[in-house]
């Protein structure tokens, strides 16, 4: 459904919401931010995407996840879908709850890839290791050089930046006993988040109109030179046999939308960048990119309207 259409029902609201990083009083702002601009019936009735990456950098990953959790019983007619994004997939990775590879391979088999890295990423080796996704061993790690030159910061334990996760539940950042401290409820929340969630007919407001647009949300983007098929069918199935998933985790890679999305107008949305950027249809909403300093950004469709926890509203 790619032509401007002149629609009788009111286009549902969708709300993606970027890389929150264990800033708890940020996501409330912001929540209390997009009750504030959208109006109410269609905020109740919105599509709620959390784009991935509730973990690491900030103070309380405890308290987001709560706060995420309760969210179908305090909106039930809400519908909210929660991608992993590259830290939280670490963390289910620490805490043993990612889906098992399909081929039935054991996680280490895929480690051998990147083992150049293991001395100066500090790989985690206490209890459940020999056992645990690569992700899960470079979170819970210690790194060897603490200063992130790229961000001109100092990591925080792990090359995730994941010493104020462990904290927020109670943990030294490394220790196994985070398995035990982390909630049932938190680990079935990282158990069932996925890797990608599509929409046939969103509303986009453009210069010419409303549009419908299939959308696909994705943390970090798609891959410009793979089929995009095969690789929406790789994350629906979240295929661990991979060490490094590159719709999660890559850059430049997957920065635009493929070429073969180009011809039927598709919204491609993601965070991870660290950065806020609308082009077309490709939007990329992470201006938090987990900096203390930084906002926490959402963008609301079919407006394209952004909204930000540090926003003054009149209420």
């Amino acid at each position: 459904m790619s032509e401007l259409k002149a629609s009788t029902t009111k286009p549902r609201v969708v709300c993606c919401i970027g890389d929150t990083h264990g800033f708890y009083t940020k996501l409330q702002n912001l929540w209390s931010n997009l009750q504030t601009t959208i109006d109410p019936s269609d905020f109740n009735a919105a599509l709620i995407i959390f784009l991935g990456d509730y973990c690491d950098r900030g103070p309380d990953t405890k308290k987001v996840l709560d706060f995420l959790i309760s969210l179908p019983s305090k909106y039930p007619n809400q519908r909210h879908v929660f991608l992993s994004g590259n830290h939280d997939l670490a963390f289910a990775a620490f805490v043993g709850v990612l889906p098992k590879p399909l081929d039935g391979s054991e996680f280490s088999v895929a480690w051998k890839e990147y083992e150049a890295n293991e001395e100066r990423e500090g790989w985690f080796k206490g209890d459940g290791y020999e056992r645990m996704h690569l992700q899960g061993r470079r979170w819970a790690g210690s790194i060897k050089d603490k200063f992130n030159v790229a961000k001109n910061t100092q990591y925080k334990g792990s090359i995730y930046d994941a010493g104020p996760t462990f904290a927020s539940y109670g943990v030294p950042h490394g220790s196994a006993d985070l398995v035990k401290a982390v909630p049932d409820e938190h680990k079935k929340f990282l158990a069932d988040m996925v890797w990608v969630h599509e929409e046939d007919d969103v509303c986009v407001e453009t210069e010419g109109g409303i549009k419908h647009c299939k959308l696909i949300a994705v943390h970090a983007g798609l891959e410009k030179d793979k089929d995009v098929k095969q690789q929406l069918e790789f994350l629906r199935a979240r295929d661990t046999r991979v060490p490094k998933i590159e719709a999660l985790s890559g850059r430049k890679n997957v920065w635009n939308i493929p070429k073969e999305l180009t011809e039927n107008p598709t919204v491609v949305v993601s965070g991870h960048h660290g950065k806020l950027h609308i082009e077309g249809l490709r939007l990329i909403i992470d201006e938090g990119g987990g900096m203390e300093e930084r906002p926490v950004a959402a963008v609301v469709l079919p407006s394209m309207k952004i909204v930000r926890n540090t926003d003054v509203l009149a209420n």
